[in-house]
């Protein structure tokens, strides 16, 4: 049963990202519900060990890229090459062609490298010269993002952060955790063990079974509230009927993964600040624990 091997990943992910069986459990049901996601966080809190773990546990190619402020948009998508022989341009493909992409430090590269990626993670599809190349319907973009204070970051425009469906921090470990990680040898080795427990066809199986959980009328209009409430306050950042489809399709998500064929109220205010609170706020001011006070305001006004 493909339910029983996506819980599987996630039990197995103690073994390597210690203490983060919550944050495994919530990067997986975006997954599932065909979302991206942002990861933003401290360097060296394992944002990176995450997407490997999920590459090798789903069975799925990572590809990854890694944001400076000389990338160029050509650099991701990639770019004609002359060919001397037959005296014509032929495409390469750059590294955003794959199936789970690591976008690292996004916001290392100013908003015209960070475009490349808006077409993609829309539409799934890559327009070069005309010729439209499709990727697969799992096809994910995991980005990292470094903290604003940091030196050399800039901001993520709105059109970028609406992108992703679900934004997350990773946290420090518990003493108990930390102890461990400390203990590791051969942390490449560890990652290099880790069991494939399914393949992408399994994982196209469990989209489209998520997908089918049902739905009430009554809660896409908690959903419709939702929306409604911040774009009837100044002071926020209006939500997209694009975060309302997430919210949505990540609640289903949710309650597949927690093995129900039907919504209920419970996901949908559990998954809301992880889906809506990056988009509530001016990226300048983006924190997750100020996004998800401003979520939890939105949820006891509605």
């Amino acid at each position: 049963m493909v339910l029983e091997k996506l819980n599987k990943v996630v039990s197995n992910s103690s073994h390597v990202l210690k203490g983060k069986d919550s944050k495994v459990r919530l990067v997986l049901c975006n997954i599932l519900a065909k979302g991206h996601t942002l990861l933003e966080d401290s360097p060296g809190v394992g944002k990176t060990t995450l997407v490997k773990f999920l590459g090798k546990s789903l069975g799925l190619d990572v590809s990854r890229i890694q944001f400076t402020n000389d990338l160029l948009p050509a650099d991701i998508i990639g770019s004609p090459i002359f060919n001397k022989d037959t005296q014509t341009f032929n495409f390469h493909q750059g590294p955003i062609f794959g199936e789970l992409i690591l976008a690292d430090e996004l916001n290392r590269a100013p908003p015209k490298t960070q475009s490349a990626l808006l077409q993609v993670m829309e539409e799934r599809v890559i327009t070069v010269d005309g010729t439209n190349y499709q990727l697969p319907e799992y096809f994910t973009v995991i980005a990292t993002q470094n903290p604003q204070m940091q030196v050399g970051t800039f901001d993520l425009p709105e059109s970028q952060l609406d992108r992703f469906s679900m934004k997350l921090e990773m946290g420090y470990p518990d003493k108990e955790s930390t102890l461990e990680l400390l203990k590791i040898q051969n942390r490449e080795q560890q990652i290099d063990d880790v069991e494939k427990v399914m393949g992408a066809s399994e994982l196209v199986v469990a989209q489209r079974e998520a997908s089918q959980v049902k739905v009430d009328d009554s809660l896409y209009e908690l959903v419709y509230r939702l929306l409604d409430w911040s774009r009837s306050n100044q002071e926020l950042i209006p939500l997209s009927n694009r975060c309302g489809i997430d919210i949505v399709n990540v609640s289903k998500a949710w309650a597949y993964l927690n093995g129900r064929d039907y919504l209920i109220p419970d996901d949908i205010h559990y998954v809301f600040p992880f889906v809506a609170g990056h988009r509530l706020v001016h990226p300048e001011n983006s924190d997750v624990n100020y996004e998800h006070k401003l979520s939890g305001e939105i949820l006891g006004h509605v």
